[in-house]
């Protein structure tokens, strides 16, 4: 008999098992340059400097460099990866620093920053970091279920 995959979703936090202080597990994603230029494509953003070297130095950049859409859902991936799949995402609010260019890794890191019991929202101020500095910083609120859902 062949095993199966497992195919159960990952538990959700729930919102009583989180508290402020909390710091999530970092997560490591490598800047290759499909990455950058197919999420450039998903995204339908086909600025140049996303996807064509030689432009992008023209531009004053070293290499292509990922596109906030992107960073913009590896936070979100980041967060909801922790948080699990019934965590419903309210707000990212994020901005951008150093250039996320291919060849490097950013660590995304997180803490736990807030808590409303009025909605069950968890508060987490996030930090995707690569070898030139902060790429991105920012926050995002997420609902969680309450225990027992």
């Amino acid at each position: 008999m062949t095993p199966q995959p497992d195919t159960a979703l990952p538990p959700t936090r729930t919102y009583d098992e989180v508290a402020v202080g909390e710091v999530l597990p970092e997560l490591a994603v490598p800047v290759t340059r499909t990455l950058i230029v197919a999420t450039a494509l998903a995204s339908r953003d086909f600025q140049d400097v996303h996807h064509d070297p030689g432009l992008a130095r023209e531009r004053g950049s070293k290499d292509i460099f990922m596109n906030i859409l992107t960073s913009n859902g590896l936070v979100d991936r980041y967060v909801t990866g922790w948080a699990g799949p019934a965590a419903v995402v309210k707000a990212i609010r994020i901005r951008l620093g150093a250039p996320n260019h291919p060849g490097d890794t950013m660590v995304l890191t997180g803490t736990v920053t807030g808590k409303s019991d009025a909605d069950r929202r968890v508060e987490i101020a996030v930090r995707g970091t690569n070898s030139l500095g902060a790429h991105v910083t920012g926050s995002v609120s997420v609902q969680l279920p309450e225990a027992g859902r």
